[in-house]
This record gives C-alpha cells, structure tokens and sequence, in this order.
C-alpha cells in the first residue's frame, strides 16, 4: 500500500486542523464539493517543511512500501499570487512563476521523504529538472507526458485512460498501453523506465454498496493489458477470461454482482425487480465527466447515492452479447434460426417491458425518472423486431418507416437521467441492414 498525501495543492483538509501551514488565512472547513480549490500550502515558510518532515516520518514508519505519493497536482497558484510575503520571497529568489516555486517546494519535501528512506511519486506536475532521478513520475496526462519523463530520466506510471471513475468498459481500458504512442519513439533504454501503469478509482460518485461494481471486474482487464505484450489485443477473448475472473471474485467475497439487486429492489420498493432489472441491465452511466456536469444541483459528499444511475453497472453485460448477435447476422457470417430467434427474444422482452415496468413506476418516486428511458426501450424492441421482419422477408422498409426509426435513434441516444442506453447501435444495425443501408461504426 503506498500512500498518497497530497500536497502542496488539493490540501484544504490539512489546513482545518493546521490553518498555519495555509497561503491564506483561515478557517477553513473540510470541502465537501470537488474539484480544483485555491488553498494551498505556504511553500515559504520553514515551520511548513518542519512539519511535514515529523508527518512524513511518522507516515514512513505506518507505511513499509519504499515508495511516498506527495501529489502535486493542480495547484492553481491563487493564493501564492495573493500573498505579498510569497511574492517577496519569489522575487527575492528570483523565482520567475508559481510553477517554480512548486519545483522549489517539490525539492525541499524530495529531501525530506529521501531523509526517511522513501522513493517519492508524484503527479505529472511536479516534474523539474532539479528533482533528482529517483523521482517516479505518475501521468494522468498521457503517453507524451510520460515519454517526456523518461526521456529526461525519470521513471514514470501511467494513469491516463485507467480512471475507472469515468466508467468506460473494459474494451476502452484494454486498448491502452504505456507503450504505445509518443512512448514508441524511446530508445531502449527510455522505455524501461516507464514502469506499468496504475488504475484509478476516484470516489466522487461510490458509496460502499457500488464501490466494487465501478472497480471490477474492469480493473482485471487493465491488470491483463499491463502485464500482456501489446500483440495481445483480442477483446472477445479478453471478456471470456474476464467472465470467468468476475465469477472468482464472487467467490472471494468482493459485491459487484452481489449489491446490484438489493439497490434496485431499494429503488423500486419491491422484491419482484424483475421488470426493473431488465431495463437496468441494458443501460450504463454517462461517461467522463457528465455526471458532474449535467446534475441539476451542485453534487456534494452529501449527496445521497441511491438512484439508477448509481445501481447501474458501468458495462451492460446484456447489451455487448446483443451486438454480437446483431454482427453475426448483418455481417453475413451466419443466417441461422437460432440467432435470430435469441435476438426476437431480446427485443421482445425490451418491447414489452415499459408494460410490466409501469406499476413500478408509478410506486417510487426514485424510479420515475426512469419512465423515459424505458419508453425509448420499447421503442427500440419495436423497432429492431420490424427490422427483422424485413430481413426475413427480404423486403425494404419504406423509405418513411426508416426515416422515423432513425429519428428515434436519435432521440434514445439522448442521456436521460445521466444514463446511456445500451442497445441503440445495435438496433441501429438491424433497421439499416433491412434497409440495405451503410452500417453504423461501433464508435457512434
């Protein structure tokens, strides 16, 4: 376990109990909003690097691991620009901007954390010239960000693309490789100091019945990418062995399979969440930072976490196997019965659902907003069961019937409620393959 104190920015908590290490004055109060906040710690006065050098000491000893996380990143320099004691120490100095005086800072804790016997990380950021190699450099920037690293000597970890927060699937995570990019142009020598990488679970948005669905079995996935040659890139096989992996983790005890009835049943105020689950295993989060960016009112670590959005898993299982089904018959790779008759079972279940869903619906007041993406589901059974019976018939729609289903399309890719439905480009495929039209990519 190496731990992660974060300094000298995203610090605010430090200074409730020590103000006096602060560029501003205080009080200060623990944030319960996130993001990037102006506090931060006076890189200028001696009594900061007294502290910090009995702080780090003490976390060496509770800490066996040879590596120190110190942070470093987004220090936004507001509140070094507004104190006139760091502006004189800068000038005095001749440190020309908040960056250098970060590299100065950054120096003086090196020293220290060297002092107790540790190997100090931090965030892409930190990274200067006067930091001495030992240093690891963690990216959460990207491959140029650690190809530079290394191409100045230091050892880096990458962490961009391994956010699991922003709940992309395992596919997303497994086509990226530290290796891969700017990083192909290092010499031999350069490339082993880039190290492997580290996943990242920021928990804006987990509570402790969803904490383990938004880290596996995903991390598994990534896990296989870093210890796996860059000619391992075969995503279907990938998933078989991750089914498998899901199940072990089961067994282990871990709840990423385990918590998602007992929060639906919650959000439905039902045991029978048959009609609910459903519509909740064809749908997923939004991506990145959506969440955050459309939520109607500012999300706090107050926020309660008992919507769909939270039950939802952040790879819908149900929707990936669809499209594979619906590949195998608007490729031409097989015509046969039996996938076809699998996909009409889909479809018809998601027809039908909005039906068997509305008493549900009109019970919970958590699950109305709901109503809207179920619609869209029925829509979509509709639709994708008349493609098929198109495609049987050999026959194409009229030019109309395909103009209003691609119209829906466009509405159910929609997020609604911050979530995404699952099934749309797959449905898309079937009503252009009966149409006889070009096929959606599977980016869109």
């Amino acid at each position: 376990m190496v731990p992660e104190f974060d300094m000298p920015g995203h610090s605010t908590a430090w200074f409730v109990g020590y103000p006096e290490l602060a560029s501003a004055p205080g009080p200060y109060e623990i944030e319960r909003k996130w993001g990037v906040f102006d506090p931060a710690m006076d890189p200028t006065q001696d009594k900061t690097y007294k502290f910090l050098n009995e702080f780090i000491g003490e976390m060496a000893e509770l800490f066996p691991d040879q590596y120190f996380h110190i942070g470093g990143d987004e220090v936004n320099g507001k509140q070094w620009d507004a104190n006139p004691k760091i502006q004189e120490f800068m000038r005095k100095r001749e440190i020309k901007s908040n960056q250098e005086l970060q590299a100065y800072f950054n120096k003086r804790v090196q020293e220290i954390v060297s002092k107790h016997k540790k190997t100090m990380i931090g965030w892409d950021e930190i990274l200067s010239p006067d930091l001495p190699k030992s240093t690891v450099i963690q990216s959460w920037r990207g491959q140029e960000s650690l190809a530079g690293a290394a191409r100045q000597g230091y050892r880096g970890l990458l962490s961009h693309g391994y956010y699991l927060d922003l709940i992309w699937p395992a596919w997303h995570h497994y086509a990226i490789d530290p290796m891969s990019d700017d990083a192909t142009s290092l010499s031999p020598e350069e490339e082993q100091r880039i190290l492997g990488g580290e996943a990242c679970m920021w928990a804006e948005f987990v509570s402790s019945e969803n904490i383990d669905s938004r880290i596996w079995p995903r991390t598994a996935a990534i896990a296989e990418r870093l210890w796996s040659p860059q000619q391992v890139q075969d995503v279907n096989s990938m998933y078989q062995r991750l089914e498998v992996v899901s199940r072990h983790l089961d067994w282990f005890g871990l709840t990423h399979n385990s918590s998602y009835g007992p929060m639906l049943r919650r959000i439905a105020g039902t045991n029978d969440i048959s009609a609910l689950r459903t519509l909740a295993d064809v749908m997923e989060p939004v991506k990145d930072y959506a969440r955050e960016e459309t939520a109607t009112v500012v999300p706090t670590s107050a926020t309660p976490l008992n919507r769909l959005v939270d039950a939802a898993r952040p790879e819908s299982d149900t929707a990936r196997r669809f499209a594979d089904l619906v590949n195998v018959i608007v490729s031409g790779q097989a015509n046969n019965t039996e996938t076809k008759a699998q996909i009409r079972i889909l479809l018809t279940r998601w027809r039908d659902n909005q039906t068997n869903l509305r008493q549900l619906l009109d019970g919970s007041f958590l699950l109305k907003e709901g109503a809207p993406i179920a619609q869209d589901l029925s829509a979509l059974g509709a639709a994708g069961l008349r493609a098929l019976d198109y495609l049987d018939r050999g026959e194409r729609p009229p030019d109309p019937w395909k103009a209003e289903q691609l119209a829906l399309i466009v509405e159910a890719k929609k997020p609604k409620s911050q979530l995404l439905l699952m099934v749309i480009l797959p449905v898309q495929k079937l009503i252009e393959a009966s149409a006889g039209g070009e096929l959606p990519s599977s980016s869109n």
